[in-house]
């Protein structure tokens, strides 16, 4: 459905205009990468927290919370780290911000 007019849904998150499905359902690459460099791209970042341990933090995803838990599953069973998704952003325990990278970028989420 080329043009389509919906760019954002309450329920599925942001709207691909090339086929108007979710963007973490969509199959155009080309939107997927469109996605992320108008929401300012996908940003990972590492801090220490309490005692040492260390968290890295990615957000500027483009998907709904059903979909950010979703990913943030794989991406943990992918590592072998504990995690979670607080406020629209994934939380993985450990440095993974150069794996979590090369995985995000083999997803299509970052060019």
């Amino acid at each position: 459905m080329p043009g389509f007019g919906l760019v954002y849904s309450t329920s599925r998150g942001a709207i691909c205009p090339e086929c108007g499905q979710a963007v973490g359902c969509c199959v155009c690459k080309k939107t997927k990468s469109a996605a992320v460099s108008h929401a300012g791209g996908v940003r990972l970042r590492y801090e220490k927290g309490r005692k040492g341990n260390g968290m890295t933090f990615i957000s500027g995803l483009l998907l709904n919370e059903e979909e950010l838990l979703e990913l943030a599953g794989r991406l943990k069973r992918c590592f072998g780290t504990g995690g979670s998704v607080k406020e629209g952003v994934i939380e993985l325990q450990g440095d993974l911000r150069l794996r979590a990278g090369d995985e995000l970028r083999k997803r299509g989420f970052v060019k």
